[in-house]
């Protein structure tokens, strides 16, 4: 065991084990022995050969570190507890999230599907609206400071913001942030806003989508030169989140997406195109199948008719139009897992594995599932209102209402929403 773990700060916060280390210290999973609970301890290592001045500057921004988000207190942000100077250097006491951040799970899983960056955008970009009401310009928003606790999306690592209460703690011609992920105006020497944030928000997604920053190259100098005089590239993979992306990366701070019109295209994302706005199906599409489940003994219930919509969003053979609906789908031998008769939508992994992004619509989308199934997993959701999303159909069987959907073709994206409205009477 090393000195640090045996060190108990300020009597109360144990040092339990080590999660990870940075260039500036070591983040601990602590217990706090007073309140009998876990926590996690960043400590702070102060870089050596210090002058004093510089040292009031590093304690300094430690605890702007930890004064930023204790201010803001919101659910998208990390909380922090407390501040101790311990053995000559500073420990910040926060909440305890064991989850991966989104640059761990870019790493991992590549690029991420529309459905779920849209879901991140949308929660950070409510943090930022949080931050930047109370003043707060965070300067450092990128894929590790993002962290994913299932359907949470927290914000954290205030190191650098900047509140506009406070003294500027950047030496002048010093430049901070992290290059791939700053605003082209901050680069060129100009006061961090609001506005630049929404750039970093913007090369955040943009990562997410496409596996890297809009403006990565292989050393510093030449992710800045080419943020400076590179056009900003479109991404490949961002669907109806294009709109969103190029529009935070306008270079042009005063073109930028403001936080409404961000939240309005991010909105749109995760909901989808208005009924009006649906493009009409063509021969290399399946038609969208809208089928009125309307019984009598709902009738009789006073309880409105449920609408099903399913949407093939890749060309596939599929059955011919003469073929039955009732068709076998899947594997007819084997048994439906138990409760269907009494969920909106079970999805169960075939034979390959199956990928689903399952969420609620709504103002607030919230994610029910985002997983790949091994074989024989199954997922049941009650929900009313559902947006799925199976990035293989041939790999999932799926029941809807109690009734199994047919099969896709291998390699065929599918969609399914489903939207039950009803009035009691």
């Amino acid at each position: 065991m090393s000195q640090s773990e045996r060190l108990v700060l300020a009597t109360r916060y144990r040092l339990v084990s080590e999660i990870g280390q940075g260039a500036n210290g070591t983040v601990w999973r602590g217990h706090d022995e007073l309140l009998d609970r876990a926590v996690a301890i960043k400590e702070l290592r102060l870089p050596e050969a210090l002058s004093e001045d510089d040292r009031v500057v590093f304690y300094r921004r430690t605890l702007r570190e930890a004064r930023a988000p204790a201010q803001l207190r919101t659910h998208s942000i990390v909380e922090v507890y407390d501040v101790v100077i311990e053995q000559g250097r500073p420990w910040i006491v926060m909440e305890l999230i064991e989850a991966p951040s989104l640059e761990q799970l870019i790493e991992r899983s590549g690029p991420l599907p529309p459905e779920q960056v849209a879901h991140i955008g949308r929660k950070l970009l409510d943090a930022l609206a949080i931050a930047h009401k109370a003043g707060i310009v965070h300067r450092d928003l990128k894929p590790s400071n993002v962290l994913l606790d299932g359907d949470r999306v927290v914000l954290t690592d205030f190191g650098l913001a900047f509140s506009s209460g406070s003294a500027s703690l950047t030496k002048t011609g010093h430049f901070m942030g992290s290059p791939a992920y700053v605003a082209p105006e901050v680069a060129a020497g100009e006061k961090a806003t609001p506005r630049s944030d929404l750039w970093s928000l913007g090369a955040t997604l943009y990562a997410a989508l496409e596996g890297r920053p809009p403006f990565e190259r292989e050393n510093v100098m030449a992710t800045l030169s080419a943020l400076a005089n590179e056009s900003t590239p479109s991404p490949q993979n961002a669907g109806s989140l294009a709109p969103v992306i190029t529009g935070l990366l306008d270079k042009n701070p005063t073109r930028r997406l403001s936080h409404a019109r961000a939240a309005d295209r991010l909105e749109r994302a995760l909901t989808g195109p208005r009924a009006g706005r649906r493009p009409p199906p063509t021969p290399r599409y399946r038609m969208l199948a809208v089928i009125a489940l309307v019984g009598a003994t709902v009738a009789s219930c006073g309880i409105g008719a449920t609408a099903l919509v399913v949407g093939m969003m890749k060309e596939s053979p599929g059955p011919s139009p003469t073929s039955s609906a009732t068709s076998p789908t899947g594997d007819p031998g084997r048994a439906a897992p138990p409760g269907v008769a009494d969920s909106t939508l079970v999805i169960r992994a075939r034979t390959a594995p199956c990928k689903i992004f399952v969420s609620v619509p709504g103002n607030a989308s919230t994610v029910l599932s985002d997983e790949t199934l091994k074989p024989g997993e199954a997922r049941k959701y009650s929900e009313p209102r559902i947006n799925a999303v199976l990035y293989d159909a041939s790999a999932c069987d799926v029941w809807v209402k109690g009734a199994q959907q047919p099969a896709g073709a291998p390699g065929e994206r599918k969609n399914i929403t489903l939207n039950e409205e009803g009035s009691g009477g």
